[in-house]
């Protein structure tokens, strides 16, 4: 009898949370603004239309029935400066930013993932104006089919609630998705209300690669490269991919500085000798990108996609 009471005991779950929203994301007040975002004209226009001039002239906005705060998607291939873009939007409107990631909230108790997710929307709640990024959104708003754990699904339930409040008391409240496989996501994240604002966020283009070259070259001996040959090298490379590109360059030049002794400058030989072995990882994702915007984009959400695609002649 004693050990049947203890394994019920062990089979028994309780609801128990260890973790504040304090712990669990760090709030701050980013510096970075839209004249630090390079290139991204259409998305900047976009942005500021929904989310910060309804802050800067609620009268005019509330004459057409509309509040400050919203949600907004962002997807594309990694490494293209979501996250960036979303510091940038909360320093245009100088409100808070809070960071969410998933492994921020997972907790070993039932019902405490979806305790953690509701506190975090309080405490942006509470800090209003606060833009909320949810970083990966994939992997917290997955599509519900394809879940076999129940508490999988109670946290994209938990989700959708936090999101629906959005007309009542998330005013001032920004909500930022960021994934790179929107396809992924559960329908109901899609509708009218929640994440229904889309935005692809693509590679940087030649001009904005060369003013990331030229940011992850400072302080480095590179006297003499030609920076915009470098750029028009590199098509469809992320900033991830430039910040491995100029990585591997510097460590070429490096070898060579404990073999001479000497400091060496980073030379346009050592880019060429990297370039031949390394391609932009943005190719993968846009051919995935393809094939779902081509079979399976019912509502022709991705078509800015096929047109990057086209006039880019990605193959």
């Amino acid at each position: 009898m004693d050990d049947d009471k203890e394994q019920r005991r062990k089979n028994l779950k309780v609801i128990q949370f260890d973790k504040n929203a304090e712990d669990l994301v760090e709030s701050e007040k980013p510096t970075v603004t839209f004249a630090e975002v390079g290139g991204m004209e259409e998305i900047k226009k976009k942005i500021r239309m929904n989310f910060i001039m309804p802050l800067k002239q609620p009268e005019l906005f509330a004459a057409y029935g509309r509040q400050a705060g919203g949600s907004l998607l962002l997807y594309g291939p990694p490494g293209c400066g979501k996250t960036f873009l979303a510091r940038a939007v909360a320093g245009e409107i100088e409100a808070t930013f809070l960071h969410l990631e998933l492994q921020a909230i997972l907790s070993m108790y039932v019902g405490g993932s979806e305790h953690n997710l509701h506190d975090i929307f309080e405490k942006a709640r509470a800090e209003a104006p606060c833009v909320l990024f949810i970083d990966e959104l994939d992997a917290l708003g997955g599509s519900r089919q394809g879940m076999r754990q129940h508490h999988d699904r109670m946290l994209v339930n938990q989700l959708l609630i936090e999101l629906d409040g959005l007309a009542s008391f998330n005013e001032n409240v920004f909500i930022i998705g960021a994934t790179n496989t929107p396809w992924y996501l559960d329908s109901a994240l899609r509708r009218p209300g929640r994440f229904n604002n889309l935005l692809f966020v693509p590679p940087p283009e030649e001009e904005e690669r060369g003013t990331i070259l030229d940011l992850k070259l400072a302080g480095k001996p590179a006297q003499g490269l030609n920076v915009r040959k470098l750029a028009e090298s590199t098509p469809l490379f992320s900033g991830a991919d430039l910040d491995q590109l100029v990585r591997d360059a510097t460590e070429m030049a490096l070898e060579r500085a404990m073999e001479t002794g000497e400091i060496q400058p980073l030379a346009e030989t050592d880019f060429r000798r990297v370039l031949k072995s390394r391609q932009a990882s943005t190719l993968d994702w846009f051919a995935t990108a393809r094939n779902y915007a081509t079979f399976s984009d019912t509502n022709g959400e991705y078509g800015q996609v096929l047109e990057y695609i086209k006039k880019h002649r990605i193959r």
